[in-house]
């Protein structure tokens, strides 16, 4: 199972690479230049602000890679999914599944639930599953699912991050999941896309690196925010939608608030819409403690083959320095 869903994903990317689905910056443009680069592009679909609108996307991505892929001779465009929150707030969950079964979305990410029925409707057109998980407890509830694939959201991700370290989330997965396994936190150059295949991953989580990408649907103010933080810039707060994440701390300052005296809300929010007009997410920032690797805006292509580049050197490097130590 697990070599037929690494074909199917692997054989069009210049990566192993997936840009996470990112809450107002993850849009159709932003897929297709991902897409285009030879990276996994995804977005939320609570993105689209109505299933209607949510079906144009899945036309126009379709379409679009149809018609590109014509005329390319060797690599086609690379795959493409959406994040389903299954958490029993997400008032549009079922129409929505049924759009990512007619249009047979090849990559599905799950969050917030135990993603059973959306195995179920996933598999049965061929496509693959992966869910979203910061603990052991979480990922063996993804397993009994029956998912192709984990995301290991660990210390230092941006937005609702975990708390455990890669090292050991990734040795712990292993013995109890021979499935697809995406490392996700602090992420943000091509030795580290070596670095999470080495510790037993098969694809790097990369978000905050890609907000600051002229594709991206971010604010130029949050963009240059981006650019001037480092790790110290950034807090792991519940104070915000009342579920722990990271946050740009620029942004709490610059939205009023002190943010070592943020009080929790007391009101849990974990499904947003573009919709809303709600101050935690339209003026907090989000961001991931990796941040300090972003020096400028680019095209996502252009960041694509600067983070290849980055990838080839450290697995030379790797190679040539085993190659004396191993004997």
């Amino acid at each position: 199972m697990k070599a037929e869903v690494l074909k199917k994903l692997n054989q069009d990317l210049t990566l192993p690479v997936i840009v996470s689905p990112m809450f107002i910056v993850s849009k159709t443009e932003m897929v297709l230049a991902s897409m285009r680069a030879g990276v996994i592009g995804t977005f939320p679909t609570l993105n689209a602000r109505t299933n209607a609108e949510l079906e144009q996307w899945f036309e126009q991505i379709t379409r679009t890679a149809e018609e590109e892929n014509k005329s390319r001779n060797d690599r086609k465009l690379a795959p493409w999914g959406v994040n389903l929150v299954v958490h029993h707030t997400n008032q549009r969950y079922e129409e929505d599944l049924a759009s990512i079964k007619k249009y047979k979305v090849p990559l599905v990410i799950t969050s917030l639930g135990k993603p059973v029925k959306e195995v179920e409707v996933v598999h049965e057109y061929g496509g693959a599953v992966f869910s979203d998980v910061i603990s052991i407890k979480h990922a063996k509830k993804a397993i009994e699912a029956g998912v192709d694939g984990l995301i290991l959201v660990c210390n230092g991700a941006g937005g609702h991050g975990g708390t455990l370290n890669p090292f050991a989330f990734v040795a712990e997965i292993r013995q109890i999941f021979d499935g697809v396994i995406i490392l996700s936190g602090t992420i943000s150059n091509g030795q580290e896309i070596a670095a999470a295949q080495m510790l037993g991953a098969d694809f790097a989580y990369m978000g905050t690196r890609f907000i600051a990408t002229e594709e991206a649907n971010a604010v130029e103010s949050y963009k240059e925010m981006l650019i001037q933080s480092t790790a110290h810039d950034i807090i792991y707060t519940d104070a915000i939608s009342g579920v722990r994440a990271n946050y740009l701390i620029p942004s709490i300052e610059r939205a009023g608030f002190d943010p070592n005296h943020l009080e929790k809300t007391g009101e849990i929010k974990v499904v947003h819409s573009e919709n809303e007009t709600s101050k935690a997410w339209k003026d907090i920032w989000s961001a991931g403690q990796g941040v300090g690797s972003i020096k400028e805006v680019k095209p996502i292509a252009e960041l694509v083959e600067i983070l290849r580049e980055e990838y080839a050197q450290a697995i030379a490097k790797m190679n040539e320095q085993s190659a004396i130590l191993i004997k």
